[in-house]
This record gives C-alpha cells, sequence and structure tokens, in this order.
C-alpha cells in the first residue's frame, strides 16, 4: 500500500526506509532458513551450524544499518515527537496487506528504542500493543496441507506426506517406515486405532522443521471432536538415505522438542503467525513468545515475553524476591513467584576467586545464543533497560540490588529501571533438588547431571564450574546447565593428568608440584568438590566414572577437532522404530538427531 505525499514527507520517508529495512532483514532471514532443506539433503551438518550462528546477527546488522540511514538522511535523534508519531501511523499503513506485520512493528520498535531515549517507549511511538491483526493472513502457497485418509488410505497419505516435502533424497524403505508409523500410533493409543469419522483428516505444516542432523514433520490428526498432535523426526543413514526415526504424539513429547534449551529451527515461512497458531494448538500451555524464538524469530519472542510480563504484572499483587539458591558471585538473581521466569543482572564488583570481567560475561552469553544447547543450557532474553514497578520489589532485593548492581540501576518514585538484564526460564536448583529428593530421583538426578556434562562435552562445551548450584532441574527432570561466566570450548581447553609427586613432601605440599596453565584441566579434581555426598559419589561412580579420567575429555576434544557432528536426540531413545520394534526390518539405531 503506498501512501500519498501529505504535509510531512519526512515522516512518509522515515515509515517506508523502515518497512524497506525490515523487508530486507527477513528476505534473508527466509533465504536462510529455506536453503537448510539443501544442507539437510547434502548432509552438510557443520554448514547447518555455521547458518544458525550467522542467521541469529541478521536481525541486529539490519536494525544498525536502518537507524544509521535515518541518523544520516534525517538526523533521526532530532526528529520532532509530531514527526516520529505520524510515521508510526504511516508505517502501520504499510503493513496492511503484509505478511509479516507482527515481525515489522518490532523492527519498527528496535529501530525507534536505538535512536530514542526510553521515557519515549511507550505505545504513543512504539508498539507497546500490536496495531495490525495477524489472523487469516494468506500464505502461497498455504502454511498447512490437509490429507484425507478416508478417501486415499491411510497408508498412502503417510506416504504422500513424505513425497510432498520433496527431498532430493531415497528413503531407505518407505513401505517399512509407513509399518513402523502405522503400528507405533497403534501402541501408543493402546493397541487399536479409533474409528475414522466423516471428517477424518490429517493436517502438516508445509515446511519441515530442520535442527542439526533431522527434518521434522509437523502435524496433528483430526477425527470427529479429537485432535492428535504429532511429530516425525526424518534421519539420514550411513549411505545419506532417508528413514523415519519415530512418531512422537504426547504433547509433553513435543514441547520438549521446542524447548529454548536447544538451538533454534530453520523453517520456511511466508506467514510465520500461521505457524505459531498452528503450533500453539499442539503445544496449548507453551507461550507464542517461546514459539516464535524457536522458529528463529528471537526478537519477536522477546515482544511477546515483554507484553506477557507487562500483562502479568497488572494482574497480579506478589513481591520480585531474590531467587532462592546459593548467591551467584556474578550475577545478582531474582524472580516473581508467580510468574516462571528469573531475572539475572551483573554484580558490579565479582567475587575474588572469579577472573572475569563484564564484557567476557556478556560474550559466553552470546556464545551459548549462538552455539548448539543440545537441551542442555538455558536460553536467555536480553533485555536492556527494563522499567519494572518499584513497589514490587521486596525490601531484601531492593537493598541487594542497590548494593551490587548500583551501576546497573535508575531509580524514580515509582520504577526500578535495569539497563541490562538476562531473564531465564526458572528451574529448581540442582543442589536445593538434591538435598529433598528421595533416594529414586536422587539417583536419577545424578545420573542426569552426569549426561549433561558429556552432552555439552560432545557438543563442544567445557562448562569450567560444575557444581551443582550451576545446574537447574525441569519439570520434566531434566537436568540444564545455566551458569556460562566460565565456559570454554572443548576445543581451547588442555585436559591433563595430574603427575606424580617427585616426592613426599611436594604431595604433602599445598602448593603445586606441576605447572598449570590458563587453560588446563585436570579431571581428577571434579571429584573432590563434587562428590563429598556419599549417596552422590556412588552414583556417580558407578554411570560417570569415565569423567574424572582425562581420556574421556581428550578423545571428545579430539573427536571435534576431527570435524565429527555429534548427535543427541529431543526425545526419549526408547520412541525410536529401531528400539520399539527389535526385528530384523527395522533401521539401525546408528543414525542419530539432535
Amino acid at each position: 500500500m503506498e501512501i500519498p505525499a501529505g504535509e510531512n514527507p519526512v515522516a512518509q520517508a522515515v515509515a517506508h526506509a523502515l518497512r524497506d529495512g525490515f523487508d530486507k532483514h527477513y528476505r534473508l532471514f527466509r533465504e536462510s532458513s529455506a536453503q537448510a532443506k539443501a544442507r539437510f539433503e547434502s548432509g552438510d551438518w557443520l554448514g547447518v551450524q555455521r547458518a544458525v550462528r550467522e542467521r541469529i546477527a541478521f536481525y541486529d546488522t539490519r536494525v544498525n544499518e536502518s537507524a544509521s540511514l535515518l541518523h544520516d538522511e534525517f538526523d533521526a535523534g532530532n526528529i520532532d515527537d509530531n514527526t516520529w508519531q505520524l510515521a508510526k501511523l504511516l508505517y502501520i499503513g504499510l503493513l496492511t496487506n503484509h505478511k509479516q506485520p507482527e515481525l515489522a512493528e518490532t523492527f519498527f520498535n528496535s529501530v525507534f528504542c536505538k535512536i530514542m531515549h526510553r521515557t519515549y517507549f511507550h505505545n504513543d511511538f512504539i508498539f507497546v500493543r500490536p496495531a495490525v491483526s495477524t489472523d487469516f493472513i494468506e500464505s502461497d502457497p498455504p502454511a498447512y496441507r490437509s490429507y484425507y485418509p478416508n478417501k486415499a488410505g491411510l497408508r498412502q497419505v503417510i506416504r504422500d506426506i513424505c513425497a510432498d516435502f520433496n527431498w532430493n533424497c531415497d528413503f531407505v524403505n518407505a513401505e517399512r517406515d509407513v509399518d513402523n508409523v502405522i503400528n507405533a500410533v497403534v501402541r501408543q493409543m493402546g493397541g487399536r486405532l479409533p474409528a475414522a469419522e466423516a471428517n477424518f483428516q490429517i493436517q502438516v505444516l508445509h515446511s519441515a522443521f530442520y535442527r542439526n542432523k533431522a527434518a521434522y514433520i509437523v502435524g496433528k490428526a483430526i477425527n470427529g471432536d479429537h485432535e492428535y498432535p504429532f511429530v516425525v523426526p526424518v534421519l539420514h543413514d550411513s549411505k545419506g538415505r532417508l528413514f523415519l526415526d519415530a512418531i512422537l504424539l504426547d504433547s509433553a513429547q513435543i514441547r520438549t522438542l521446542f524447548s529454548l534449551s536447544r538451538a533454534y529451527f530453520m523453517v520456511d515461512m511466508e506467514v510465520p503467525s500461521a505457524y505459531v497458531d498452528f503450533l500453539a494448538g499442539l503445544m496449548p500451555h507453551k507461550p507464542a513468545a517461546e514459539i516464535y524464538t524457536m522458529l528463529g524469530l528471537a526478537k519477536q519472542g522477546k515482544t511477546m515475553f515483554y507484553r506477557d510480563l507487562m500483562h502479568h504484572l497488572r494482574h497480579s499483587q506478589d513481591e520480585f524476591i531474590i531467587a532462592p539458591g546459593i548467591p551467584g558471585m556474578v550475577m545478582s538473581v531474582f524472580t516473581l513467584p508467580s510468574f516462571p521466569y528469573v531475572f539475572k543482572a551483573i554484580r558490579d564488583v565479582f567475587a575474588p576467586a572469579k577472573e572475569v570481567d563484564h564484557a567476557t560475561v556478556k560474550a559466553k552469553y552470546v556464545l551459548v545464543k549462538q552455539h548448539d544447547r543440545v537441551g542442555r543450557m538455558a536460553d536467555t532474553l536480553e533485555f536492556s533497560n527494563v522499567a519494572l514497578p518499584k513497589a514490587r520489589f521486596s525490601a531484601e532485593l531492593l537493598d541487594e540490588l542497590r548494593r551490587e548492581c548500583a551501576s546497573l540501576l535508575e531509580e524514580n518514585d515509582d520504577e526500578i529501571v535495569i539497563q541490562h538484564v538476562y531473564i531465564e526460564r526458572r528451574m529448581k536448583p540442582l543442589n536445593l533438588y538434591l538435598d529433598k529428593a528421595d533416594e529414586a530421583r536422587r539417583e536419577a538426578a545424578v545420573i542426569e547431571y552426569g549426561n549433561a556434562i558429556k552432552e555439552l562435552a560432545y557438543a563442544n562445551i567445557f562448562p569450567g564450574d560444575m557444581l551443582f548450584k550451576n545446574f537447574g532441574v525441569t519439570r520434566f527432570g531434566r537436568v540444564v546447565f545455566y551458569d556460562y561466566d566460565e565456559i570454554e570450548y572443548m576445543t581451547d581447553c588442555n585436559f591433563r593428568r595430574i603427575p606424580p609427586p617427585p616426592n613426599p613432601e611436594a604431595e604433602m605440599s599445598g602448593e603445586p608440584w606441576y605447572s598449570v596453565g590458563p587453560r588446563d584441566v585436570f579431571p581428577e579434581e571434579f571429584a573432590t568438590f563434587l562428590l563429598g555426598n556419599p549417596d552422590t559419589r556412588r552414583v556417580f561412580m558407578k554411570h560417570h566414572a569415565d569423567l574424572l579420567e582425562p581420556d574421556f575429555w581428550q578423545k571428545t576434544r579430539q573427536k571435534i577437532l576431527d570435524g565429527f557432528v555429534p548427535d543427541f536426540f529431543p526425545y526419549p531413545e526408547e520412541m525410536r522404530f529401531c528400539r520399539m520394534f527389535a526385528d530384523a526390518t527395522s533401521p539401525r539405531c546408528e543414525a542419530e538427531a539432535a
């Protein structure tokens, strides 16, 4: 929609420049996402990792470009209030028939907030509330395809679904895959399929979801009054041929697949809101903010999160408090008990034991954002100038923030403004969980803890500080790492065995008798600070004693240096067809997915 020139050509030019800046961003974003199909077909796993890292930087690059353009051409910092308000109104007009209006509104916010002071951050100037509806936006092709088993037969529909993704790879055994899907559905639904109603149909999102070494078919079956969500992972075998590895029917398993502790998906979407609406139907308790984020649209996720937070604050009365657990030496952490997130502000001064500075801490969080988190590192939302109602802060928390984070705070009578804060999903600290767990849950958590360390290592992450307090337990019992100030790439570390002492006196000395470089790690020392509890030690040594030996770390590091890309499953191992059906026709469990 073109708006004719009026009495304020600057406002019109600003609106068009911002719309064009966003369109450039989304065109490049979509091109990168669409190329995921070719990377999957060719098995270019290192290219997959590189593309995910590069795509994350697209948004800030385009925002900076647009802000610079407005500064250069219009002296943006001195544009008067009326012109900015008119630019917003004209911008809304440009989005009338837009395919991604909600993302374009967020882009406007990002550029404006980069130029203007936070006192302008309200709905007169930015999109605190959405202005353009995303309902019923049509895409070409449609966001999802519909299939009708009553007409074509269920087996043919499964064949058609796979064929319609047009993968340039052969399937190992398509008929076996069809059998496995049907048999797995029958097993998971109690031994029989429900009778087909007249409206029986299967809806499948048009684009596959690509992440690491897998593609995922995402859809739902509708039969009568019931809807059945499903996800089917598609993998490569050792010869580059495809096969269906599992079918996930449980909503909790699908939520785990979309966990923020994993890398973002690559999905080719003309109308992203249509994908979000469809996915929200499969995961009804998953916030739209998290769905947008998992689709690689992290800035939109932040916008949605902030709106959710402001809405929640208006409809609740509890106070922000210091988060339970052992206080960190780098971060001051607080939470709102009725809201399932924690807020982390960097302390002004670190404890002497921490040999890092503020820039290093921020760089570590960027590293985690760009890296494959393999379900073992919490994703973070990074915000600047977050204004929160002062009356909602407990006195104890206010005292801590004023004492520990004074350089980040601005206060007035009504608000506390935090200049820089990280926000993560709240988890139960592992140390507190272990203190109260019964024997079975304690053993499961210690096994999970060791698995988390190993999977991080396979993904080229050495956690550094592996104390239990730096790990959390999700509501599904998964152990996740969330303290990043000491993480390093495995390939940057030197894992060594402690050499024997030259004499008894050296062994008794309080000083090491061997040289220690800045990146040297001695796994034998881990037991000293991790395994003081006898019950914990017993379980750990039974399942993860190899973590105390340099050999595990050295071999893992060498595999990474050799270019090996590891395999991780975002669904239970027992859900794989090759585990579920132990017969000669099942695919060998040699191809893994992440």
